[in-house]
């Protein structure tokens, strides 16, 4: 069997919290990217990676969120974006990436955002794929809010549910899988914490503050965004991925890591 990635596994503590954080990724010559995923998400979503020509040689870590994929985490209640960011350090100094390239999608968006603004200058380029960057876009988290719940079973249920018959590509597949991939317990933590960072975190100017090239990718059926002539003008790139909603990684990975080769390019 040949493999074209590594598969680790990196015990953390992140603020007093035991993590036990799978991950994939290989080395190379290149600088390399950094992989975030959405919620309810997992690492295997940029595995493909190696299928790509653009991209040989180009060294990639991608993990599984505390709360999340193949993770183990010692107390789900700890868990929100800020201890996402916090793992996200961890994971870089654990891997020894100083300078980096970095991608995230949805949850996975938010929290390279606040990664972000907290290294800009490790930063090569950042793209954010359908990650919050406005209240907006907090078209599922804020179901915490709309369709609160005291029971985080029973609200992962509902929610799982209104997700599989939303009216958007890739919505059905990705409820299908929900379950699996997101413990109810993390659930809480997350959605409120992004509702809270969308509504009042000053998200915009963090985005448009990074001094480094950006890119905001988004699926065409969310191309009624507010906020999208705003940035183009302001020099940040935009992508806009046909037959798709807010999963490009599902419904149009050509387009999706096309669009990322040619973002990124040689550096």
């Amino acid at each position: 069997m040949t493999t074209e990635f590594e598969r680790t596994l990196h015990e953390l503590e992140v603020g007093g919290t035991p993590l036990r954080i799978p991950a994939i990724g290989r080395g190379g010559e290149r600088w390399p990217i950094v992989f975030l995923h959405g919620f309810g998400s997992a690492k295997e979503d940029y595995a493909d990676i190696v299928r790509h020509a653009a991209f040989d040689g180009r060294p990639f870590l991608a993990y599984d969120a505390p709360g999340c994929g193949e993770s183990e985490c010692g107390d789900l209640d700890k868990i929100n974006i800020p201890f996402l960011v916090e793992t996200a350090l961890a994971m870089l100094q654990r891997a020894g990436i100083e300078r980096f390239h970095l991608i995230g999608h949805s949850m996975g968006g938010l929290t390279a955002l606040m990664l972000a603004h907290a290294v800009p200058a490790r930063l090569l380029s950042f793209t954010t794929i359908e990650g919050n960057v406005a209240p907006e876009d907090c078209f599922l988290s804020r179901q915490i809010v709309d369709y609160a719940d005291p029971d985080p079973e029973r609200f992962l249920d509902a929610f799982i549910e209104r997700v599989r018959h939303q009216p958007a590509y890739a919505s059905a597949l990705f409820a299908a899988s929900l379950r699996h991939k997101v413990r109810a317990g993390a659930v809480p933590g997350i959605f409120t914490s992004m509702v809270a960072l969308s509504d009042n975190g000053d998200l915009m100017d963090k985005f448009l503050g990074l001094p480094c090239p950006k890119m905001l990718m988004y699926g065409d059926q969310n191309a009624t965004l507010s906020y999208l002539d705003h940035i183009e003008a302001l020099g940040v790139r935009l992508a806009e991925i046909p037959l798709c909603g807010h999963f490009p990684m599902y419904s149009n990975p050509p387009a999706m890591w096309r669009a990322l080769a040619d973002f990124i390019g040689e550096g």
